[in-house]
């Protein structure tokens, strides 16, 4: 037996228990669990072949498919770690991370839909990689190329594995790192997130116990990537649970609730980008009659379309420091409440906290701040950065989310904006997040973003806007600050409004994020063309 904090230790109890059960449905093909292991145990053989062992790092570059789980759980047995590579990096974002992470070894896909990995590649001078050994390739067959970025291209095949090696699956240690992850930063420097065999164990059986996943009757819709913390959490949570994934390889929201009623999937997890595409299709099309739980970061709008067509939404919290699915919000709470992001931790040990963000003191129940997180499961540090991880762990092991939040007297909490999206209007630190939710009630407003800007010597809010539609029932500016100053404090109307068709985002494995410092530059420009005057 496996000690209880590896990984694969996930596997085992479904084994010895109910070993033929689905563990995954890719497509057409059922994986049982002893499916599921067999290819576990032929890739970490494969993975020894490849030289592999102790300390090595792999760089995985695929989408939702069997093989990314299986390669992660492989390395696992072998002691390595998996560079976890979003399908949406381009030649910049690739070669940072193939060049922070020092893998040896790379494993790609040729092409999937909109995405031709060889054109990227082809773009990036293979040379600066010098840890940089071999590229397996996926899919390629007679047409696998000799050579990628210059090295060595070897198959991967899942169907033509090596028999498994007993040797390949005693090497593991509970504390090696497995995973490292990126932080949602530039492409010149995101930091790359440590979590060790142990983290991840320990949070998949938190988040299945806590989260309602076990029992006869449950799957889970794999609709996130798994690259990111977010959509690896809830498969490796179902896999503990010994519950079906039912990896999508692209998101698509017909799709999606189309294979929720096919294999009467019970949890979905997603993005607000995700939601507002699933709200977009007919009742009969987005029909989904089992679901028990739809976890998203909601917004109000969202949260109530969501609600009005029977959906079981509820909000949560993550990051890449503390894993995705840290919290959601209990169901017993009333709705306004539950639809908050943040939540109860879903491991017991875990701590949440508030420190006053000017004073640096720790704040009571219920008094805004920024959030700090002491947890089991989170991070053990930025890889090869120990600078950046002192900054942002305590002495007493608390993380420095950077969010700004509140705790409530039960133990959970409530996440409201980003320490930097923060505004300090009117002598007070406000949340864009509370004045975007009063404009997404006027009628014809789709989305709103709130950011801080200087008129006349005064820190005041301005808004971008996306419409509903057009014609004469567009809103103007002149409603949109009407519309607030009738509902909230002077200090919060916006002094402007600015109508755009999209905002700048980064894209990132866990969904895209709107870039507030480039909408307050934006907002900056137009202040200077229109004089800066109030």
């Amino acid at each position: 037996m496996s000690d209880p904090a590896e990984l694969n230790s996930l596997l085992e109890r479904h084994m010895a228990e109910r070993p033929q059960a689905t563990a995954l449905v890719d497509g057409e093909r059922r994986w049982s669990f002893a499916d599921f292991d067999g290819l576990c145990a032929r890739t970490a053989a494969w993975l020894a072949e490849q030289g592999i062992g102790p300390g090595d790092r792999v760089a995985v570059w695929l989408v939702n498919r069997v093989e990314w789980l299986a390669l992660l759980f492989a390395l696992a047995r072998r002691g390595a770690a998996m560079m976890s590579v979003n399908t949406r990096f381009r030649e910049a974002e690739l070669a940072h991370v193939l060049e922070r992470s020092q893998a040896r070894l790379l494993v790609i896909q040729r092409r999937f839909r909109r995405i031709d990995f060889d054109t990227i590649l082809d773009a990036i001078d293979g040379a600066r990689f010098t840890r940089l050994e071999r590229v397996a390739v996926l899919d390629a067959g007679a047409a696998r190329p000799s050579h990628v970025l210059g090295k060595p291209a070897v198959a991967f095949d899942a169907d033509a594995l090596p028999a498994a090696d007993d040797q390949a699956a005693h090497l593991a240690s509970p504390e090696a790192p497995l995973i490292f992850f990126t932080t949602s930063g530039t492409t010149s420097g995101p930091k790359l997130v440590v979590h060790v065999q142990r983290n991840l164990a320990l949070h998949a059986r938190n988040v299945a116990r806590a989260l309602g996943f076990e029992g006869a009757g449950h799957g889970t819709l794999g609709a996130v990537p798994f690259c990111g913390t977010f959509g690896l959490t809830a498969a490796l949570a179902s896999l503990a649970a010994g519950v079906p994934v039912v990896p999508m390889q692209a998101f698509d929201a017909g799709d999606a609730a189309a294979l929720v009623r096919r294999h009467a999937l019970t949890h979905m997890f997603g993005t607000d980008d995700m939601l507002r595409h699933m709200l977009e299709l007919d009742e009969a099309a987005a029909a989904m009659p089992t679901l028990k739980l739809a976890g998203f970061v909601l917004n109000e709008d969202l949260a109530q379309r969501a609600l009005a067509r029977g959906w079981p939404v509820a909000g949560l919290y993550g990051s890449s420091e503390v894993q995705a699915l840290f919290s959601l919000q209990p169901p017993q709470l009333p709705l306004a409440e539950r639809l908050l992001g943040g939540g109860l931790p879903c491991g017991a040990q875990a701590e949440v906290r508030a420190r006053d963000v000017e004073s640096g003191e720790l704040l009571p129940p219920g008094a805004t701040g920024e959030l700090e997180i002491r947890s089991p499961t989170r991070f053990v540090g930025y890889l090869d950065n120990p600078e950046a991880t002192a900054k942002v762990i305590r002495p007493d092991g608390f993380f420095r989310t950077g969010d700004i939040g509140r705790v409530r007297g039960d133990g959970s909490f409530v996440f409201e904006t980003r320490t930097g999206d923060a505004i300090r209007l009117g002598g007070f630190l406000v949340s864009p997040v509370e004045i975007e939710a009063v404009i997404r009630q006027l009628p014809g407003v789709a989305e709103v973003q709130i950011v801080g800007v200087e008129l006349q010597g005064q820190r005041r809010a301005a808004a971008f806007v996306v419409r509903r539609g057009g014609g004469d029932a567009a809103p103007t500016e002149a409603a949109v600050i009407e519309w607030v100053k009738a509902r909230m404090a002077a200090f919060k109307v916006p002094a402007r409004v600015w109508f755009v068709e999209s905002y700048p985002v980064t894209h990132s494995a866990n969904g895209d994020k709107i870039q507030r410092g480039k909408l307050r530059e934006m907002a900056i420009e137009r202040l200077a063309a229109e004089g800066g005057a109030a």
